[in-house]
């Protein structure tokens, strides 16, 4: 656990400049826009979810009203839902852009300044290609922080949106046993985490 605590303070360390800088507000509107456009896409995935409920309850009934009506708002969530991925990836691509100009411009300067370079060289610790290393480690710094902390968002976000989902859906529908109805508490979420867990542990 220390070192998890450690190693997420080395990585704030490292972001955090580029967020305070002089390109500060590009980067937090870029960001902002970046995470609430994945909270949008979790709320589509929420909506799907409700959706397939309507459609199929709309089939089974055999309503043509409901289910041409449920086709063209299955149009308007697949729109949207394109629309959002692909201004996402744009955004995220163009923080990265600014984010690892700003960074790769600063860490060259810390290495040139003062003929670091050189006395490196005097002193035997020399390192190949530096400035490779520095445009390649900064490229892979962004890019797995952008996409492990909005994936890691949007999982958190993900689990309790549909944790309450499936606890109300407990609620609605009690569990059948033997012909006998048992009213347990959120058993649809205790029934898929034990699933996840024995599942899991067998995979493993």
């Amino acid at each position: 656990m220390s070192r998890l605590a450690s190693t997420l303070a080395i990585i704030f360390r490292l972001a955090r400049p580029y967020f305070f800088s002089e390109d500060r507000w590009a980067g937090r509107v870029l960001l902002a826009a970046v995470i609430a456009i994945e909270l949008s896409i979790v709320a589509i995935n929420v909506m799907l979810n409700q959706w397939n409920n309507r459609f199929y309850n709309a089939l089974q009934e055999r309503n043509w009203d409901t289910f041409v009506s449920e086709l063209l708002f299955f149009c308007a969530l697949a729109g949207a839902y394109i629309v959002l991925a692909v201004y996402q990836l744009y955004l995220n691509q163009w923080l990265q852009i600014r984010w690892r100009r700003w960074m790769t411009q600063q860490y060259l300067h810390h290495w040139l300044a003062g003929a670091n370079h050189y006395r490196m060289q005097l002193l035997g610790d020399a390192a190949d290609n530096p400035d490779q290393r520095i445009s390649e480690d900064i490229n892979m710094f962004i890019e797995r922080t952008l996409t492990l902390s909005v994936g890691l968002l949007s999982a958190i976000v993900t689990l309790f949106s549909f944790v309450t989902i499936l606890w109300m859906l407990s609620a609605a529908a009690p569990l059948q046993l033997f012909g006998s109805s048992f009213a347990i508490p959120g058993y649809l979420v205790w029934a898929a985490l034990f699933y996840a867990t024995v599942g899991t542990t067998l995979t493993h």
